[in-house]
């Protein structure tokens, strides 16, 4: 399978470390030029440089900082790369918290970096796209959208509404040549997985040891039995923003790891 991204631009957000880092890689080999986003320019224009030694010179990566979580952020961000055909909505926050426990601002705060950032971002790309007969628009959802973790509850509310945004943008791109899908992907062995890891198992075991744990109590249902590396997450992302992706649109296709019983999409 050859996938070939020259001439298109993409931007993902929240690209300067995990999965979003890896999707921009992956990008980037196959073509594109990507545009890297985080809140600072120092942490943008550090991905940057790193990216292009992962790549060896393959990609072309631009600095796009902006915290898109508010309109002045999001303006930043337009600024820097104000076309894109492709918009990978990668950014987001996870943790645990008894649910009793998780306050108004926290439920706000979740809406606002899960779901509103990305909606903000497809107001801004998806009528150039439109325009242009082309685009592609992959919103980052999880398997907590469907299996809501008792102990982050707040963070599956904001997954679910992430695929209700992708399937609602899906239908206003109709007959376009722009597709809208969700990726559902499961647990992801990131620094910040890493360090939720730990707050469930006990944090003096060895790290393989951790995982196992992590995965046999609080993921019984997977049938990888690990967690997902993110350049198998990017390699889903990569095929979705490519032209042989042309007809799946408002879909939510799964990297989840499987499941003991098929309960999702």
């Amino acid at each position: 399978m050859q996938i070939d991204l020259s001439g298109r631009t993409a931007l993902v957000t929240g690209s300067t470390q995990g999965i979003g880092s890896a999707i921009a890689a992956g990008l980037a080999r196959a073509g594109a030029r990507v545009a890297v986003n985080g809140r600072s320019r120092e942490s943008v224009e550090t991905a940057v440089a790193r990216l292009g030694e992962q790549t060896e010179g393959s990609g072309e990566f631009v600095a796009a900082a902006g915290d898109i979580t508010t309109d002045d952020g999001a303006r930043r961000v337009a600024e820097a790369l104000p076309d894109a055909d492709i918009l990978v909505n990668n950014l987001g926050i996870f943790g645990a918290k008894d649910a009793l426990e998780i306050t108004d601002e926290e439920w706000r705060r979740y809406f606002e970096v899960n779901v509103l950032a990305a909606v903000r971002m497809i107001r801004t790309y998806l009528p150039g796209m439109k325009e242009r007969s082309w685009g592609r628009v992959l919103n980052i959802a999880s398997d907590s959208a469907v299996v809501i973790p008792a102990e982050m509850i707040h963070y599956g509310m904001s997954k679910t509404a992430l695929l209700g945004v992708t399937r609602g943008f899906a239908k206003e791109a109709a007959g376009t040549g722009v597709t809208v899908n969700s990726l559902i992907a499961g647990p992801t062995h990131t620094g910040g997985v890493e360090d939720f890891v730990y707050e469930l198992v006990d944090a003096s075991l060895p790290w393989e040891e951790a995982q196992r744990e992590f995965m046999r109590k609080h993921r019984p249902q997977s049938l990888l039995q690990r967690l997902i590396e993110p350049e198998e997450i990017a390699n889903m992302a990569v095929y979705l923003s490519s032209p042989l992706a042309s007809a799946t649109t408002g879909g939510a296709l799964r990297v989840d790891g499987g499941y003991v019983d098929a309960i999702l999409p």
